[in-house]
């Protein structure tokens, strides 16, 4: 096990180049400050961004790198500042671990949206000049403001998937009030770790939920696992003409290249389109937008805020994520299946049992 200096006390799997081959790493975490909690990681989700950073996606990945961002754990220690937590509690972190905290967006709860840019679990830079390394180790040391209270009646390895794809999709139906108006209808496009959500999100707020994929082998476990009240194969045109106007809110999680006019057809007036998905290029004709008075709007995360209330909302009506628990000796098979979209619907790696 390579070792970033002698005294490292942190274990992890870690990237050490662009083939995204994960093996086990050891290094030191920053001293725990005044405002920080120290975290017994216990599970961590695996994401496509896992998969993206340790293959160098976007050419800016620092390695060793170590994934994850989707992660919960217990309390193993706190800074003399720090009141909302205390050992022993339950606790997540998500995709950013620091903000500026001083601009409207910080102000507003919204640091996903911080004018300076927050920094992220993992591949960024922290507070005290280090790299980020994220939840595929043993512990993690993050300031208490980025922290979230995980209640104690909720699986812990259940709660990892929110904290990314979880508040991805939550975070814009909220937004556009679709909690709000039990009876309308959403259409989600796509089927995969954030389409399930919202999904699931959607039949909790009491939507009618319709299903669109291009693959007809998800039509049983959109309407019998998932509780999806329509299927539709995207790629059928009269079933897409034939439900024409009809959709109040679409969440397109699809990050593959699709077409948008035939989605846009399928909004009512006013209707609303909400991209959390990353295909590489969006375009629709002007007409699709304006002759319906419609709206696309964009998203990726949520704020400390709104991911706590997600938290406290999944508890309360017992909303859990469907997740495959492996050891942190099969991440490397999962991240190929994750490419695979072999997954039903989020990976979650016991790190607690499996990370010696």
């Amino acid at each position: 096990m390579s070792s970033s200096c002698d005294n490292a006390d942190c274990l992890a799997w870690a990237a050490r180049d662009e083939s995204g081959f994960l093996s086990p790493y050891k290094f030191s975490r920053r001293a725990l400050g005044s405002d920080d909690v120290s975290i017994r990681i216990t599970h961590c989700g695996v994401c496509y961004a896992d998969l993206i950073w340790t293959r160098n996606g976007h050419g800016d990945s620092k390695y060793p790198l170590v994934p994850g961002h989707e992660i919960v754990g217990i309390v193993k220690e706190v800074g003399s500042n720090v009141r909302r937590f205390k050992v022993g509690d339950h606790i997540g972190v998500g995709t950013y671990v620091n903000s500026c905290r001083d601009c409207e967006y910080c102000n507003d709860g919204d640091e996903v949206y911080c004018d300076k840019g927050m920094a992220f679990t993992f591949n960024d830079v922290d507070a005290d000049g280090t790299i980020t390394k994220g939840g595929y180790s043993s512990y993690i040391v993050v300031h208490d403001r980025y922290c979230f209270s995980i209640p104690d009646e909720y699986p812990l390895a259940s709660a990892a998937p929110l904290l990314c794809a979880g508040i991805t999709v939550y975070a814009p139906m909220v937004r556009y009030k679709m909690n709000l108006h039990p009876g309308k209808s959403l259409g989600v496009i796509g089927l995969g770790g954030l389409g399930h959500m919202a999904v699931k999100f959607g039949k909790a707020f009491g939507l009618n939920v319709t299903v669109f994929s291009t693959s007809l082998s998800k039509k049983e476990e959109s309407l019998s696992l998932l509780g999806a009240d329509r299927f539709v194969l995207s790629s059928d045109q009269e079933q897409m003409k034939a439900l024409d106007k009809s959709f109040d809110f679409i969440i397109d999680t699809a990050s593959g290249d699709h077409p948008f006019d035939p989605y846009m057809a399928l909004l009512k007036t006013a209707g609303v389109l909400v991209l959390v998905g990353f295909p590489s290029e969006v375009k629709f004709n002007p007409a699709s937008l304006n002759l319906g008075m419609k709206t696309v709007s964009g998203s990726i995360a949520g704020g400390t805020k709104v991911t706590q209330e997600m938290l406290d909302f999944c508890a309360a009506h017992k909303v859990y994520p469907k997740i495959e628990v492996i050891p942190i000796e099969y991440a490397n098979e999962a991240l190929e299946r994750l490419i695979k979209r072999d997954v039903k619907y989020r990976f979650v790696i016991d790190i607690e049992k499996s990370l010696k």
